[in-house]
């Protein structure tokens, strides 16, 4: 697949993001932004026997972030906790399957410090 579909695919999550909304009772939930640019996501998860059985999120932010989030939040559904907590800076980029530069892979990862976040409550 050629850069420029998977840039379209990022516009496409950008513009329908996978498993936005809220959870009325989540288990695990944890919020950051990124002041530099604007970017605000909050991650809700419901973990029940070290599965995460459903994800959501909320926020706003660039193409690059809730992107990011949509594929984040869609690869943890019924994942382990510890694999979870596993997940790194490359695995992320991974997803995004672009280049990015040093400016825009801070939007990519502030989803993966959201979840680490939510997971440690």
């Amino acid at each position: 697949m050629s850069f420029d579909l998977y840039r379209e695919h990022i516009l496409d999550l950008y513009k329908n993001p996978l498993n936005r909304g809220v959870i009325e009772h989540p288990t695990h939930e944890f919020e950051k932004n990124n002041p530099l640019c604007g970017d605000e996501i909050k991650i809700q998860l419901v973990v029940d026997n070290g599965k995460i059985c459903d994800v959501k999120f909320n926020g706003g932010g660039c193409a690059i972030s809730m992107a990011s989030v949509s594929l984040v939040t869609e690869k943890i559904k019924h994942m382990d906790i510890a694999d979870a907590k596993n997940l790194n800076k490359e695995d992320i980029l991974a997803l995004m399957h672009i280049p990015l530069s040093p400016v825009r892979i801070k939007c990519a990862l502030l989803s993966l410090d959201v979840l680490k976040g939510a997971l440690e409550r």
